[in-house]
């Protein structure tokens, strides 16, 4: 019988936090410890590396997800481990897992069977408390914005008019739409409001985009909480509230370093997820990784159209970074359902399914290569995989001009991508990426999201009444028409129809909404039916995760 990720995480022999520190050249006297085998890096020390040149940048992104799965983090872990067993000085960063998808469906995102990072129960559950205190800085702002209003509202806030919502790293659908101050005089203004997960907070999204403390209380400043009754924006600037939200945020700053089982160096810090925010960790964590290692290996959220698309385009464009490779995730079994298999019947051989499910691939394949970097495809092979569902996947790659390479990371650790490492190094060696976002700067809102639709995800176009138009009018004439554009989609298909799987085109996409982010520096579209907070499904793994009899966690996957 075969260990769970949680039973293969507690045999691990880990190293003490010190020892791998140590490997990067990080002083002792840098790092915070949290434990033995946890702890943070002290600002002050990455801010010493600022002149060491880069080490070069490797994306783990993935086809568009199914319920049979696909392994983005898993692989990211395993490629890491693959290149330091190559003799490749190499560091994986990862963003932290958010409580929501841990009890609700998803589970953690600390990898999984032999390519995991680790401690993995501390790291999906309360980890080092940057969750929290994110949360904290963000409802800091809305008591403030509620208290203004209450003590005489002197900058005219009007109270049918405030954008900014309250936040919890729970999935509790029941928070969506809230009325809060009932109760009398003394509780303030009754008025609507609402919860978002913590991981869609723009206080995440400013944390994992701020190159350093002053940038973080800089950008807390832009944050637009509302409108005056004459449409004039009021920032958290004006209620005074940023030094104090960056006191909050201070410690969280520092990134987080762990190893994998392999005792390998990885930075695990910032959580936003890809469907409704940007979906990458943070940009301290990952330049102080490219000045310490020579490779670093870093994913973003669910598939290519969602967390690559916005790596390239908001994170990159934002922190000024080139990536050189971009690793495309696939697995057989998500493509048979790609291609119209149901989940019951996975484990049969069905070569016609994963031919016409690599549509999807192929969709992403071509989606990379937009933006100019080299694509490769790791084939996270399971044992019911046969060798012509394999080679169909390899054509389809090889036609779109990628090489598809099997890994068996899941069982064999670092061993089972040492052949994906090897290929993966030398294209990133190769100078072959002409890395350039997918639109400029300069280009209309409406146009930056009509090319993401058309270009990315196949629509043919996009659609909005006419309050959606009249916010993008609103935001380009306001000075905010450089920003890039965040889409919060279904993460399930190209298109806003969670059920259309492959690669669907010439669908329309339609606009919900439109929210300001000022502060991250983009704006969020929201589109279809998706849901800045997330509910727990019918059976949430929370049913099963409990203490044992010998005080530790199980059925936390």
């Amino acid at each position: 019988m075969s260990l769970s990720d949680i039973e293969i995480a507690r045999k691990a022999s880990m190293q003490p936090i010190g020892e791998i520190a140590g490997r990067l050249k990080i002083p002792q006297e840098s790092i915070l410890p949290y434990g033995r085998t946890k702890a943070k890096v002290d600002l002050a020390f990455i801010d010493s590396l600022r002149d060491r040149p880069d080490g070069k940048l490797i994306l783990v992104t993935a086809i568009t997800p199914t319920p049979a799965g696909e392994g983005k983090t898993t692989t990211s872990v395993g490629l890491n481990d693959g290149l330091n067993r190559i003799g490749k000085n190499s560091v994986v960063c990862l963003r932290e897992p958010s409580l929501g998808p841990c009890f609700g469906m998803k589970g953690g995102a600390a990898g999984g069977g032999y390519a995991q990072v680790v401690p993995m129960e501390e790291i999906n559950l309360h980890f080092t408390g940057d969750f929290h205190a994110i949360g904290t800085a963000h409802n800091l702002l809305s008591a403030m914005v509620d208290n203004h209003i209450h003590w005489g509202n002197p900058l005219g806030l009007d109270p049918r008019r405030i954008g900014w919502r309250r936040v919890v790293d729970m999935n509790d659908r029941a928070l969506r739409q809230i009325v809060n101050s009932l109760g009398g005089v003394g509780n303030g203004f009754p008025r609507e409001d609402g919860f978002d997960i913590t991981v869609a907070s723009e206080v995440m999204a400013i944390f994992c985009l701020s190159r350093d403390l002053d940038d973080l209380q800089e950008r807390l400043s832009r944050i637009v909480v509302g409108q005056t009754r004459e449409r004039e924006p009021v920032r958290a600037s004006e209620l005074n509230a940023p030094g104090a939200m960056a006191v909050l945020l201070r410690d969280a700053m520092a990134p987080n370093l762990v190893q994998t089982l392999e005792n390998n160096p990885a930075f695990i810090h910032g959580g936003p997820f890809a469907n409704i925010a940007h979906g990458c960790n943070s940009v301290i964590a990952t330049r102080a990784a490219l000045k310490m290692a020579d490779y670093v290996v870093t994913e973003a959220g669910f598939g290519a159209d969602l967390g690559a698309e916005k790596f390239f385009d908001i994170k990159c464009r934002s922190a000024g970074l080139k990536p050189e490779v971009t690793v495309i995730v696939a697995t057989v079994r998500a493509l048979k359902m790609h291609g119209g298999v149901t989940k019951d019947d996975l484990g049969k051989e069905n070569v016609k399914a994963v031919k016409s499910g690599c549509s999807n691939l192929a969709k992403h394949i071509a989606n990379v290569k937009l933006f100019g970097v080299p694509a490769v495809v790791a084939i996270n092979r399971f044992t019911a995989d046969t060798d012509a569902e394999i080679a169909a996947v390899r054509d389809t790659a090889a036609e779109f001009g990628a090489k598809a390479i099997e890994c068996t990371h899941w069982a064999d650790g670092g061993a089972g991508t040492e052949e994906l490492a090897s290929h993966v190094a030398e294209l990133a060696d190769s100078g072959k990426s002409k890395f350039a976002p997918l639109y400029p700067d300069d280009m209309p809102l409406w146009d930056k999201m009509k090319t993401i639709a058309t270009k990315i995800y196949g629509a043919q176009d996009i659609i909005g009444d006419q309050k959606v138009r009249d916010q993008f009018e609103s935001f380009q004439g306001s000075g905010y028409g450089k920003f890039p554009i965040c889409v919060a989609k279904t993460q399930y298909s190209f298109s806003t129809d969670p059920a259309r799987k492959g690669a669907p085109s010439g669908h329309v996409v339609p606009i919900r909404e439109v929210r300001l982010s000022a502060g991250a520096g983009f704006l969020v579209v929201v589109c279809g039916e998706i849901m800045t907070m997330p509910g727990l499904p019918r059976v949430p793994a929370a049913n099963s995760i409990r203490i044992d009899d010998q005080g530790q966690v199980e059925g936390l996957f």
